[in-house]
């Protein structure tokens, strides 16, 4: 048997909806032939389809180091390395106490590596609001809903943003009147 036939059985296994049995067989197929970087890359797609992001991302670092100039393999790898980093942000954000400014470097390095990340920008701008930095929260969430103009969540937290910078400025304004009678 050689990789080929492997991958072929791939993706029979994804076209019956069974990505276990798929990962397995891009698995045999790496082993059978460990210098082909396109077997790396595409068992590393269908990890993170599965959600298995560590092993989705070992498998993009392989195919990228086999084959350093195919620049679609290098793309993937941005991209799990970035939802790598959002998980990375989420366990952060929900730990007590939070650690929100670790995350905030974390989602944007992520939004870096990948700034159609929709979830990254979404978590920013509610960390943001986390520590009143509004003017930030809203910036994120406007983005998001650029992104995805019909995206729910993003309207009601971009939404919510603006009210909650409105309400800050108008309150800080109303303080500076009060100093100067």
């Amino acid at each position: 048997m050689d990789g080929e036939s492997s991958i072929k059985k791939a993706y029979e296994a994804i076209l019956s909806g069974d990505f276990e049995q798929a990962i397995l067989f891009f698995e045999e197929a790496i082993a059978l032939e460990p210098s082909n970087g396109a077997a790396y890359y595409k068992c590393s797609i269908t990890c993170a389809r599965s959600g298995k992001w560590q092993k989705a991302l070992q498998y993009a670092e392989q195919a990228v180091e086999l084959e350093p100039l195919q620049v679609i393999y290098q793309f993937h790898l941005e991209t799990v390395k970035a939802k790598a980093l959002v998980l990375q942000a989420e366990g952060l954000l929900s730990r007590s106490p939070t650690h929100t400014e670790d995350a905030l470097a974390l989602l944007h390095e992520a939004t870096r590596l990948d700034p159609l990340n929709i979830e990254a920008l979404l978590m920013l701008s509610a960390a943001y609001a986390t520590v009143s930095r509004f003017d930030e929260a809203s910036l994120y969430a406007r983005e998001a809903v650029r992104l995805e103009p019909e995206h729910a969540a993003a309207r009601r937290l971009f939404a919510d943003m603006n009210r909650k910078r409105r309400m800050l400025r108008s309150n800080s304004q109303r303080t500076k009147r009060k100093r100067n009678r």
